[in-house]
């Protein structure tokens, strides 16, 4: 099963945005994140539409981060994302009519919404400042400025 990670995406590429003082251009992030500039677009696109990031036209334009790192969660992330599911697993629907399977997904069901709802409490606690503190702290232990 193809795990979903646009939110592990999306996150990098803010958190190199913020290194950077001054617009970033959709094809300089795409040769940070080794994918195709409309790529980038398309996701700084919906971003935008939240309020996240700014874009700026013309020579010298280019994307910006509109908040304040320490103002911006995960969950805000994950929300301007279109709030994909958090877990890979599901519930077999084969024989919905079957009371072993009802009982089953049932079961399964509740521990799925405990854990999407522990998850999301999660990263309404976890800022993108939060994150570019571990970077730097990792940075500075490698002595590695690289990504």
């Amino acid at each position: 099963m193809k795990r979903d990670s646009r939110l592990s995406g999306v996150l990098h590429v803010l958190l190199h945005m913020a290194e950077i003082d001054g617009p970033v251009t959709s094809d300089a992030l795409a040769g940070m994140m080794q994918t195709n500039p409309v790529v980038i677009r398309r996701i700084l696109a919906g971003l935008r539409k939240q309020g996240l990031v700014h874009s700026e036209k013309g020579h010298g334009g280019g994307w910006r981060l509109a908040k304040n790192l320490e103002t911006v969660t995960l969950y805000d992330i994950h929300i301007a994302l279109g709030s994909p599911g958090v877990l890979a697993l599901g519930h077999r629907t084969e024989a919905p009519g079957c009371l072993v399977e009802q009982a089953v997904n049932n079961a399964m069901g509740e521990a799925f919404d405990a854990a999407e709802a522990l998850l999301l409490s999660r990263f309404r606690e976890i800022t993108l400042a939060s994150l570019s503190r571990d970077f730097h702290q990792r940075m500075q232990h490698c002595g590695n400025p690289g990504h």
